[in-house]
């Protein structure tokens, strides 16, 4: 990292437990085993400190803006009143500072008149996660009984609307499910942006996956949803992958770190305080997001030590897997998402998971657009032309 230390964001994760306990998550049920040893919520003296190691940081950075997103576990789990102590305490020794971008990534079902009014006064934006209807949210969201949790999720969302926090559902794509059903679904709950999720799998555990759903289930779920936007929708309606994509192919960079393999820039404090790399990592092996420092002894100037993975994936963008390089999608797509990309034979020097749906989908989206590989190469260099001058 350089010494003037560049823009920073960050994953605050101030609970380490959920009321839900959905069968495909990435932090209870792939196997890692860290939130074991964690405060199921975030001690203030490690919220307060945590917070200043952010002020320092913003200092030193000089950063105009700060997104701070609340996460867990479930956040919810906190409880309103302390969360609107959160955000004012962020608010009063950062304010002055930068502009603060406030996020809260819920499942919704502890979502209540309280809770809005803490969303509406600190301006916090919302992303909600749902599988779509009842009886196909209700098969992997459960709670610990077993109990379906659509009902909460659909009054949370009931909630939301008409109010003017911004709203958006995370949806994991449900691989063999009518995806244009589940999409008509968020629209007739009067949801407009959306984002759907590739499922997390490595190539360690995608194997009996594709057997069963065959070599392409995500693009067969999503290009149903995309000719029905692009033919009826007026746009209205924002799709995050498919915005995403199409910014990619008409030369712009990514705004993901799912495409383009930028690098994240986005640092997660646990509930313990622990500063570790990306979160999703877990889905590779048990620990590996970790990165043996914390805030309660470690300034985030610290984090120039970090191993050569943090240090690539956070500050400077992970290197192309060998067989993307000759792939058309390869200033593109660049590889996909780095915990899709792991292998314990390969490491990350492997193409996504999900390499076969990604091409699809650009393929797809490339002959709405009218737009070939070698005119985004031309867009890009009169992008990089125009910013240069």
């Amino acid at each position: 990292m350089a010494d003037d230390e560049g823009p920073l964001h960050f994953v605050l994760k101030v609970v380490s437990r959920c009321n839900l306990n959905c069968s495909y998550c990435y932090v209870y049920n792939k196997g890692d085993e860290t939130w074991r040893d964690r405060p199921a919520i975030m001690p203030t003296e490690v919220f307060k400190v945590a917070v200043e190691r952010i002020f320092q940081h913003c200092l030193r950075s000089r950063q105009p803006t700060l997104s701070v997103v609340f996460h867990g576990g479930e956040p919810c789990l906190a409880g309103s009143t302390r969360f609107s102590e959160w955000c004012s305490y962020i608010e009063q020794r950062l304010g002055g500072l930068t502009r603060l971008r406030f996020s809260l990534q819920t499942n919704g079902t502890l979502l209540d008149k309280g809770w809005i009014d803490v969303l509406c006064r600190h301006q916090v934006s919302v992303g909600l996660s749902s599988d779509g209807p009842k009886e196909l949210h209700d098969v992997f969201r459960v709670d610990h009984k077993g109990h379906g949790s659509y009902d909460l999720v659909k009054r949370g969302i009931d909630l939301l609307k008409g109010t003017p926090i911004p709203l958006e559902i995370l949806s994991v794509i449900q691989l063999g499910a009518d995806g244009l059903r589940i999409h008509h679904h968020f629209l007739d709950l009067g949801v407009r942006r959306i984002n759907y999720l590739f499922p997390d799998f490595s190539h360690d555990t995608i194997a009996p996956v594709l057997q069963t759903f065959g070599p392409t289930p995500c693009s067969d779920f999503l290009i149903p949803i995309f000719e029905d936007w692009w033919r009826n929708d007026t746009l209205d309606t924002k799709i995050g992958i498919f915005w995403n994509i199409a910014r990619l192919i008409l030369g712009g960079p990514s705004h993901t770190d799912v495409l383009g393999n930028q690098p994240f820039r986005f640092i997660f404090i646990e509930a313990d305080g622990a500063i570790e790399g990306l979160d999703v990592l877990r889905v590779c092996s048990n620990g590996m997001a970790k990165m043996g420092l914390n805030v309660l002894s470690n300034d985030f100037s610290d984090l120039r030590n970090i191993s050569d993975l943090h240090q690539a994936s956070i500050f400077e963008g992970m290197d192309m897997p060998s067989a993307c390089h000759q792939c058309p999608e390869a200033t593109t797509c660049s590889g996909g998402y780095l915990p899709h990309r792991y292998s314990s034979v390969h490491g990350f020097d492997m193409p996504s998971v999900w390499c076969a749906d990604i091409l699809r989908l650009f393929t797809h989206i490339r002959e709405r657009l009218g737009v070939s590989c070698s005119d985004t190469q031309r867009r890009r260099q009169v992008l990089a032309d125009f910013a240069s001058n």
